[in-house]
């Protein structure tokens, strides 16, 4: 049963429904069906339905991973500073590292661009993602398939920027 979902106000209930239902047009629009697309992003079918209906009982990271599976962004903007002036915005960085590129193409792993299936008209990706998608969808590597330069990709992308441990 799901957790009953936190008080909410009437704005904030709407821009959800309306990612809820710019979430389900994704997935209609790319011909997956909601088995798959659960499946991607590491959730049953029910959340996933529960996400495109909006409901904010789900867990925020249940989101972004139904988002991310569909290659989607999710960006938040300020729309209003009380404090006034600007506030500084942008993810950390990636850790230094002189063995990760800035990206990664996706014809050169694989497994990977396996896991990829859905970002259609997709090249490459960040280290950032290409963790995601390894860690979202490990069951479905094929581990004897793996090359040694994946295996050591995969491995670097656990050590850099997982703390040394995929979480699978």
């Amino acid at each position: 049963m799901p957790a009953p979902a936190p008080p909410i106000g009437d704005v904030p209930s709407a821009k959800l429904q309306s990612l809820g239902r710019r979430i389900r047009a994704q997935r209609e629009a790319l011909h997956v069906s909601a088995t798959d697309a659960a499946e991607a992003s590491g959730m049953s079918r029910v959340t996933l339905h529960r996400i495109e209906r909006g409901e904010p009982s789900v867990a925020m990271a249940a989101y972004m991973n139904a988002i991310a599976a569909l290659g989607l962004e999710l960006e938040v903007v300020i729309s209003q500073n009380p404090l006034g002036g600007r506030l500084a915005g942008g993810e950390r960085p990636l850790p230094p590292s002189s063995q990760l590129p800035a990206t990664l193409l996706l014809a050169d792993y694989p497994q990977l661009k396996h896991l990829a299936w859905q970002l259609h008209g997709v090249a490459e990706v960040t280290p950032k993602e290409a963790l995601s998608l390894y860690e979202r969808n490990w069951r479905h590597v094929d581990q004897g398939a793996m090359d040694t330069r994946e295996r050591v990709l995969v491995d670097t992308l656990a050590r850099e920027l997982a703390g040394g441990r995929l979480l699978v």
